[in-house]
């Protein structure tokens, strides 16, 4: 047998493979005893509201819950997500064409690049990005046109130094805000200029809006789609996942240009059978509930409160991290350490596989976002003050070589 006879090329260009590597060393720290911090994935750690929950048990025992589904959605989820955009963004979309139920955000930016473009295509993509972005291309046969996000463009696009012949290549040019991995926030300014951009040079705008209710110090994330023009020319992606704790639901939507929402709902007429209903009828509960007047704490609030409370901690142990204004995770440039590696300088990769082998605090290394994302790493909020203080702790010990030192005593 031919070694990799049954493997496509393609997987090698789905993303960084350090994911899986942090998951491995993870493994290997929890073998030796090490009492690990989980700050490298994003899954939230609280679960959905009780009625949320309750929506779950009742409708699970429905015994007519278990059929096919559909993609489309049911007309309740849909109708409530056209809801939630009017109450939240003041934009009114047609749930019957202009709407599509999604399993998760990902699910989505991993198959529009294939329902939008043909084989050759190029689209403008952020660098750092979130892997799936790059990853949806590769599959599809479409090619990346790279746009840096730098700090000391504050992490925005510089939309001008996108050449006039970058615009007329590409098909889509993609944003994320509120960002991830850079915890970095949009106004309604830069939309409008990314869209008069597009307008000109008949490129679809797509923003990934998983964290639109997940911002800080009272900013309010905008809808592109609220911008002139946004419904003819964007269409945007959001998520239940994060702002409701709904993760291992896998639920969303995208909503916008209805050519490009058409177009997607018929690519996925032909890979799935929808969202179990269960899951649906949760995302009504849980859309309803935050439109009602007595609607819970957004989930930013406990992330804002957390955020204060480990970026505090961690300057106290000398990181000086800067606080974001969204999300829930911290976009921080590598420490500066007090003491050498011996295989060489401090690169995004070799501080998190250290950090995690000496502290058994885990976090993501930049690299896995992209070239820009070279020293930077990754932390996500997703552990109760009481850990995230006990992890900044840990991570002074090891940014003073205190760590390195008792491992050695250890051994």
């Amino acid at each position: 047998m031919t070694l990799g006879k049954w493997r496509s090329n393609r997987l090698d260009e789905l993303g960084s493979s350090i994911f899986a590597e942090v998951i491995q060393w993870k493994k290997e720290a929890r073998a030796s005893g090490m009492n690990v911090i989980d700050l490298d994935i994003g899954s939230p750690d609280k679960p959905p509201s009780a009625a949320v929950m309750e929506t779950i048990s009742a409708a699970a025992l429905n015994p007519k819950q278990y059929g096919y589904m559909g993609t489309r959605g049911s007309d309740a989820f849909r109708q409530t997500a056209a809801e939630w955009m009017a109450f939240r963004f003041g934009v009114q979309v047609d749930p019957e064409a202009e709407l599509l139920s999604l399993m998760g955000s990902q699910d989505g930016l991993a198959h529009l690049a294939m329902a939008i473009c043909n084989p050759g295509d190029e689209v403008l993509l952020p660098n750092p990005g979130y892997p799936i972005y790059a990853g949806s291309l590769a599959i599809a046969g479409v090619k990346p046109i790279f746009y840096p996000l730098t700090a000391e463009n504050g992490f925005l696009p510089d939309v001008e130094a996108i050449t006039e012949e970058q615009w007329r290549r590409a098909t889509f040019i993609l944003l994320n805000y509120p960002g991830n991995p850079v915890s970095t926030v949009a106004d309604m300014a830069l939309f409008e200029l990314v869209l008069e951009k597009a307008r000109k040079h008949d490129v679809l705008v797509i923003n990934d809006a998983a964290y639109s209710e997940m911002a800080f110090d009272g900013f309010v994330p905008p809808s592109i789609l609220a911008a002139d023009g946004g419904m003819e020319r964007a269409i945007e992606i959001h998520s239940l996942s994060k702002s409701y704790n709904m993760a291992g639901c896998r639920i969303g939507f995208v909503t916008g240009n209805r050519e490009a929402v058409g177009a997607l709902r018929e690519l996925k007429d032909n890979i799935d059978y929808g969202i179990f209903s269960v899951v649906q009828e949760a995302g009504v509960a849980a859309l309803k509930e935050a439109m009602s007047p007595s609607a819970p704490p957004k989930a930013g609030r406990l992330y804002e409160q957390r955020r204060d409370v480990f970026v505090q901690a961690l300057q106290a142990n000398g990181w000086q991290v800067e606080k974001p204004r969204a999300t829930m995770f911290l976009w921080a440039a590598l420490p500066d350490m007090a003491w050498a590696h011996p295989d060489g300088p401090w690169t995004s990769r070799l501080i998190a596989r250290e950090l995690l082998e000496q502290t058994g605090v885990a976090i993501i290394p930049g690299e896995a976002f992209g070239s820009e994302g070279e020293g930077y790493v990754r932390l996500a909020l997703v552990m109760e003050e009481e850990r995230l203080l006990e992890a900044a702790e840990r991570i002074g010990r090891f940014i003073r070589g205190e760590a390195r030192v008792q491992q050695h005593s250890a051994t």
